[in-house]
Parts: C-alpha cells; sequence; structure tokens
C-alpha cells in the first residue's frame, strides 16, 4: 500500500440482500465505522440492482460516508437491450463505482475482455469509475502462465483507454481459484501479480499513471488477513465477496490498520 494511493475496500454483495436487508447491511457498516476511518479508507458497497434506489435514499438521507455502486453495466446508452441497464441509469442513482469483468461474468456470460473495455468506457463517459477485474483459472497459475495471462487480460480490458481513464479506473485483481473458495493468494502471491500490473501500466501509459492507479486484490479477504495483504507496497485495498455479507467482518477488513498493530 503507497501512502499516495487511498486505500479502497469495496463488498460485492453479488446476488445476495433485497432492499430492506440492504437498508439494514449499509447502516451497520456506517455506523461500525467513524470519522477517523472513513478519513484513511474509501469504503464502497456493490449491491444488486435492486437496491441500488434503496441504499442511495438511506445514504443521502443520513448523510453517510459510504459510497456504493453495481456489479455490472451496458455498453449500450439505451433502445431494445431487454433487462440491460445503462452507465446513464447508474448515474442518476449517483453510483460511485461499477464492477466490469468479474470472473462469474466472464464464465457465466462469456464476456471478453473487448466487452470488457467497452463497458468500462461506458461507465467513464457517465462519470462512473469501472472495478476491472482480471485473474487467472487455478490450472493457468499451476503451468506457471499466471502474470504473463493476467497482463494480457490488462491489456485487453483497458483496450481504448487513455491514460486519464485509467487513473479514473481501479483495476481488482482476483485469482479465480480464491474467490469464494476459503482459498487465498499470499501476501506475496497478490503482490508478484498486483506489481507486474502497475509496471505493465507504465510501460502503457506513463509513470504517472502507474503510481495512481488503485488496485485491488480479491479472493477471500477477511478480518484476519487483510492486514497482511494491505501491507504489500503495490496492493491499494480489496474487492471483497463472502465477507462483505457480515457488517462486522467488512469493518474489521476496512479496519485492517488495528489488525496490524496488534500483531
Amino acid at each position: 500500500m503507497s501512502s499516495s494511493r487511498t486505500p479502497l475496500m469495496a463488498g460485492n454483495w453479488k446476488m445476495n440482500l433485497n432492499h430492506l436487508e440492504a437498508i439494514a447491511h449499509v447502516q451497520k457498516i456506517a455506523y461500525g465505522l467513524n470519522e477517523k476511518d472513513f478519513a484513511a479508507v474509501e469504503v464502497a458497497v456493490l449491491v444488486p440492482f435492486t437496491d441500488l434506489r434503496s441504499v442511495q435514499t438511506l445514504i443521502d438521507g443520513e448523510k453517510l460516508a459510504v459510497k456504493f455502486g453495481a456489479q455490472d453495466v451496458s455498453v449500450h446508452e439505451s433502445g431494445a437491450y431487454t433487462g440491460e441497464v445503462s452507465a446513464a441509469m447508474l448515474s442518476t442513482l449517483k453510483c460511485a463505482f461499477v464492477a466490469v469483468g468479474h470472473s462469474e461474468r466472464r464464465q457465466y456470460h462469456g464476456e471478453d475482455d473487448a466487452l470488457v473495455a467497452a463497458k468500462a468506457k461506458a461507465a467513464l463517459k457517465r462519470g462512473i469509475a469501472p472495478i476491472v477485474c482480471i485473474g487467472e483459472a487455478l490450472e493457468i497459475r499451476k503451468e506457471g502462465r499466471h502474470v504473463a495471462y493476467v497482463l494480457d487480460q490488462v491489456r485487453g480490458s483497458l483496450a481504448g483507454l487513455t491514460a486519464a481513464e485509467v487513473r479514473a479506473s481501479v483495476l481488482a485483481y482476483e485469482p479465480v481459484w480464491a474467490i469464494g473458495t476459503g482459498e487465498v493468494a499470499t501476501p506475496a502471491d497478490a503482490q508478484e501479480v498486483i506489481g507486474a500490473i502497475r509496471e505493465l501500466l507504465g510501460e502503457l501509459y506513463d509513470g504517472e499513471t502507474a503510481e495512481a492507479t488503485r488496485i485491488l486484490y480479491g479472493g477471500s479477504v477477511k478480518g484476519s488477513n487483510a492486514a497482511g495483504i494491505m501491507a504489500e507496497k503495490d496492493i491499494d485495498g480489496a474487492l471483497i465477496g463472502g465477507a462483505s455479507l457480515d457488517p462486522e467482518d467488512f469493518v474489521r477488513i476496512v479496519r485492517f490498520r488495528e489488525q496490524a498493530k496488534s500483531v
């Protein structure tokens, strides 16, 4: 973690919590943290589409410091695209972030790097920061091809984005084999790939972009291992799945500095 980049802890709720549960959940997170916590770490939740309006109303009404966003976005602005939700719609709801290219979207919906890049571009056009997800499957890691594979994903998923657009985005490295499995890459494993991603950004764009762009780690992050992950120099936060459904553990992740002090 670099002092020049504000850490981001983003909870990805996936297909969990209805709008009433979402209200209670965000309140527990917001009131479990204090001003010092929010000053040190940017905190966000990525919620189902059906929860967005309720979460927005709560956060605006109670002036909470939690930010929020969606888990996917269409490349289209409007039109006959049944089931799609546009970046313009998300912007109207004041979404700060949207995940694009999550491994579950890639696996179950056949999304490729070109589509991910188009979704990122659509979000940026509406002032929403895309969280661009990349990561390798277990067999690729076992073959020792994980760094090269992920860097190819980065090239494809950022294709057509300017340096300024990349700086306005967030990258999230999520090794597929560590998502929801209880398996977690060691901090050194995560740093190896994320450090390589940062070097690539310098090659593709410039040193300023490499230094300014936040890169998260995702994959079985929880309160008990967050401090070790965040101790690595190039890791700027986490994209949190299962643990984000437990408000108390999510708060512990946000407070990773306290865990580090107690070790």
